[in-house]
């Protein structure tokens, strides 16, 4: 032991000096950011530091004193929801405000602690893909009537469309009172007629009521003029007539007046035109005065025309037309339609003149062979009585 300290106490040591005993430098901050001993808060920290005192001090009302500034209590508000007077009884009607939609329906805030849902069904007279086809939207404010409630969790169960039949029906029978005619569109049929959609309705055209020969394909997607038959509301009956309402179109149409028509369909006979609504038709004989091998050289379905009316039998709904009676020359029709159309209203006052001369010239020979029948025809080939006292009718005169 002796000569291991001897050994160590003669090992060379340095000297200790001042920078030996000093400690390493710690690491220095900005000089901003010490102030009297503490570190300030950048300005984004501040601003996160107020908004956490706020919250925690409206936390603590709320878990102290949640009453507090409100004029009411939960109590007051319970006692206000049961004393409002609000009729939810089936069949009643309540006004209510859309705020949520949904792809089955709408969600109605009618004022009230129960709920209320507008099925997508109940939405409109027709049928539509969603509610908004029928401008439902959040913040729609509107009348709905009661139908129905869910027993299990008490939603009312709210309706459009069973107002909007109510007023369709009355609709229908005013229009049925006033004898007027209405619009429908074929939607549907079968054997016996075809399915109308009027006012928002579904009625029936018998087939027995419509105007001209023709199939339900036929009809389907077209718009007839309607008159009203019998609308009962509680049987849900609605049955129209279309013969009935072309009656009143039929009355105007005199023989040799001209009309605008649209070609509807070629046959080997013949043409049918629709002159509104009415179905006529024109012969092959009398598209023009030339001979009209194949009528599809001539015309076409969808072509627009004019064509003079030649005869029409109210009973049975048949009109029977002409365009060769309007030919300014014999073949125009085939050569030059567009002519023929321009023409048409002045060859129609020639075609009725010349029947008119004919007429009074058919009299005139009636008279001259029966002049015991103590009638004349004057210039104008108006028939009156025969005066006997030539002198008494100059005195007349």
């Amino acid at each position: 032991m002796a000569s291991l300290a001897q050994h160590v106490a003669g090992l060379p040591c340095p000297p200790l000096s001042g920078a030996s005993r000093r400690r390493p430098a710690a690491p220095r901050r900005p000089p901003s950011a010490l102030v009297c001993g503490t570190y300030a808060l950048t300005k984004e920290e501040r601003e996160r530091e107020r908004m956490r005192q706020q919250f925690d001090e409206a936390s603590e009302r709320c878990r102290t004193a949640p009453m507090e500034g409100v004029a009411f209590s939960p109590e007051d508000l319970d006692t206000a929801v049961e004393t409002t007077d609000i009729d939810t009884e089936i069949g009643s009607l309540i006004k209510g405000t859309v705020f949520m939609t949904t792809s089955n329906g709408a969600y109605i805030d009618i004022q009230s602690k129960s709920t209320a849902f507008l099925p997508l069904d109940e939405a409109c007279l027709l049928d539509i893909d969603n509610v908004e086809d029928a401008g439902i939207r959040p913040g729609l404010v509107e009348e709905f009537m009661i139908i129905d409630e869910n027993p299990g969790d008490e939603t009312l169960i709210l309706s459009l469309q069973a107002i909007q039949q109510e007023l369709a029906w009355e609709r229908c029978r005013q229009l049925q009172a006033e004898d007027v005619v209405a619009t429908g569109k074929v939607i549907g049929g079968n054997k016996g007629g075809v399915v109308a959609l009027v006012e928002g309705l579904k009625g029936f055209v018998p087939f027995s009521q419509v105007s001209s020969r023709t199939t339900a394909e036929e009809l389907l997607g077209k718009e007839l003029p309607l008159k009203f038959v019998e609308v009962d509301e509680e049987q849900a009956r609605l049955v129209l007539s279309n013969r009935k309402a072309m009656a009143d179109s039929q009355a105007q149409l005199g023989i040799g007046s001209v009309v605008l028509g649209t070609v509807e369909s070629l046959k080997p006979y013949g043409a049918f035109i629709d002159i509104g609504g009415i179905n006529g038709l024109l012969h092959v004989s009398q598209i023009s005065h030339d001979r009209v091998a194949d009528i599809s050289t001539v015309l076409q379905p969808g072509d627009t025309l004019k064509v003079m009316i030649l005869s029409h039998d109210r009973e049975r709904g048949r009109v029977s037309l002409s365009t060769k009676k309007l030919e300014p020359t014999p073949g125009d029709m085939i050569r030059n339609p567009k002519l023929v159309f321009e023409k048409a209203d002045e060859m129609a006052q020639i075609f009725r003149q010349r029947i008119a001369q004919a007429e009074a010239m058919a009299r005139a020979d009636m008279l001259r062979f029966q002049p015991e029948s103590g009638l004349t025809l004057s210039s104008e080939g108006i028939l009156g009585p025969l005066s006997e006292d030539p002198a008494e009718e100059s005195t007349d005169e």
